[in-house]
């Protein structure tokens, strides 16, 4: 299981790497100054406290680091409790035709492997933009992070391929057996119809790595 110790040395050990002590870092970050005291990270009852991941978030974004930077901080025991690899590929190299099933899991070679926090889905995949298409949304060079097995509904962005395997990023207005209407990210005036027999698959975007 993930240790308590683990996560405080990773914390301890980026802010020794960027010259801070943890007081430092909390406060580089926007912290209050006490938020990695090691006053706090047991209760007076002994009960384990533990950083959130929103101030994890912010010390990343402080030390200009990555997850795989920090969990490389965690160790190897710990480590695979916080990220896993997923394959990545870029929009326009995913469309190419044989890059997936048809249940919308990668499939193939051609896949590049990347280190993202976990989620919920061993078959979670990135789709990486590319060009201004879907500014300003989504920029060129962003990476989505994308679940097949996540739940649909109404006001999502999906990522869709559709029969002649180009795939389309769009908010998802009503998906019903007979269709899918979807609303453009960058003129969200203009609509979209697509007969679920022109779909292969329909998956959520979780969230857009920078």
């Amino acid at each position: 299981m993930l240790k308590h110790e683990d996560i405080w040395r990773a914390v301890d050990n980026l802010a020794a790497q960027n010259s801070f002590s943890p007081s430092g870092l909390a406060r580089k970050a926007g912290l209050d100054p006490t938020t990695f005291n090691k006053s706090k990270r047991v209760t007076p009852q002994n009960k384990q406290r533990w950083p959130s991941t929103e101030s994890i978030a912010k010390i990343l974004h402080a030390t200009d680091s990555t997850l795989s930077e920090f969990v490389n901080l965690i160790g190897e025991e710990s480590a695979g409790l916080l990220a896993q690899k997923i394959p990545v590929q870029d929009v326009t190299h995913a469309s190419l035709g044989e890059q997936f099933d048809t249940n919308g899991h990668p499939t193939g070679n051609a896949w590049d492997q990347a280190l993202f926090a976990r989620i919920d889905d061993n078959h979670a995949f990135g789709l990486e933009i590319v060009g201004d298409s879907y500014q300003p949304i989504y920029s060129d060079g962003n990476t989505l992070i994308i679940s097949p097995s996540a739940d649909i509904r109404r006001g999502d962005r999906v990522a869709l391929m559709k029969s002649d395997h180009e795939i389309v990023i769009k908010e998802l207005i009503r998906n019903s057996p007979l269709k899918a209407e979807l609303k453009d990210l960058a003129t969200p005036d203009q609509y979209t119809t697509i007969m679920t027999q022109d779909i292969i698959w329909i998956a959520r975007i979780l969230w857009a790595s920078q």
